[in-house]
């Protein structure tokens, strides 16, 4: 794309680029914690229930304990950097921005800082009248894709010069994506060269699946319900999930018998998408698997859910039941090739360069 005259910025305004994650508490403390997760699980497209249900689970249950257990887990990651979702997606978008210069490019967090509202104001103040917003789940879900796109276009509104947004779509197949996790593992499973891979996926409840089909005849009425993608899945998580396994795996020459998926971080007593990840890894030590790889191909960045919850208690989960090494496989980050492969995804949706 050739590179935009600074007449056509001054008439038209430079685009920008909105990167969003999930989010991150401002530190690894219990009030900070609190803070987030009040806001996290407040949205009602992540605890759908009515809103009196919402308020009483998360006030009388959830806020008294867990907060404190969650700031133990987040001390585990935290770095010197701060948390590493924030420092990895700060260097995403610095990357992103050197690759694109024709650009301005910000990173917001759908909770916690640097909030949504805050990024697009950035954006709007270096007079980006359109703006590329690039949710950065590879996996269509409501209750992160979903509720980080409202969030745009609620703060957005509020603007009185509302700037025009061009949203990219879950890139679970995209061959940017694909190929740039596919980078990262090679020499990880050269060196281990482990008995089985584990793709493990943030679990979703299974309602949220099924209504994310509009027949509601296909969602998990059968075995094989994800295998293709159709009409009626097309916005499925459980699906984009299993395509997302297949893509890496085909990228990687692997057999079948050597991978398999699993779903973490489950929260509460309703049925949420299997088999578990927590469960599947001591069966698979039990079956006598020795060396074990992890993939956690629905975050583009290491975080609480990958270095924590994978890397250090699944580990001692799968040491405990017989086995000897699990490896995490390194999230995207800021890897060379996903920078040149999200900087790729994001010019395909970049308004054309104007004269005036």
């Amino acid at each position: 794309m050739p590179e935009a005259s600074p007449q056509s910025h001054a008439a038209h305004g430079r685009p920008g680029v909105l990167l969003t994650n999930l989010g991150t508490p401002d530190a690894p403390q219990t009030p900070e914690v609190r803070r987030y997760l009040r806001q996290f699980l407040s949205d009602p497209r992540v605890l759908d229930i009515n809103k009196v249900g919402r308020a009483a689970l998360l006030n009388l249950v959830i806020l008294p304990t867990r907060p404190a257990k969650s700031a133990e887990a987040y001390r585990e990651v935290w770095t010197d950097e701060g948390s590493p979702l924030l420092f990895h997606g700060q260097a995403l978008a610095k990357a992103v921005a050197e690759a694109i210069p024709e650009a301005v490019v910000t990173l917001a967090m759908r909770y916690g800082n640097p909030s949504i509202a805050a990024g697009l104001k950035e954006l709007h103040d270096a007079g980006c009248d359109e703006i590329v917003v690039f949710p950065l789940f590879p996996q269509y879900a409501s209750s992160s894709t979903g509720s980080a796109v409202e969030a745009v276009y609620t703060e957005a509104s509020k603007l009185w010069n509302t700037p025009f947004l061009r949203v990219v779509p879950p890139f679970y197949d995209d061959v940017e994506f694909v190929q740039s996790f596919a980078e990262v593992a090679r020499p990880v499973l050269a060196d281990l060269k482990p008995d089985h891979i584990l793709f493990s996926y943030h679990g979703v409840p299974e309602r949220h699946v099924t209504k994310s089909d509009p027949t509601g005849q296909h969602c998990l009425k059968a075995p094989d319900c994800c295998k293709t993608i159709t009409f009626a899945n097309r916005q499925c998580y459980s699906a984009h999930c299993h395509a997302t396994t297949e893509g890496i795996a085909q990228a990687l020459d692997l057999a079948a018998d050597d991978y398999s998926a699993a779903f973490q971080s489950r929260l509460g007593r309703t049925p949420w998408l299997k088999p578990y990840t927590d469960f599947e890894v001591v069966e698979l030590a039990k079956k006598g698997v020795k060396r074990l790889a992890v993939f956690c191909p629905s975050f583009v960045a290491d975080c609480l859910e990958t270095i924590e919850e994978i890397g250090m208690r699944a580990l001692e989960d799968f040491k405990e039941a017989g086995g000897e090494e699990l490896v995490l496989i390194p999230s995207l980050n800021s890897t060379e090739r996903w920078v040149q492969g999200a900087a790729t995804i994001v010019r395909r949706h970049l308004p054309p360069t104007r004269t005036p």
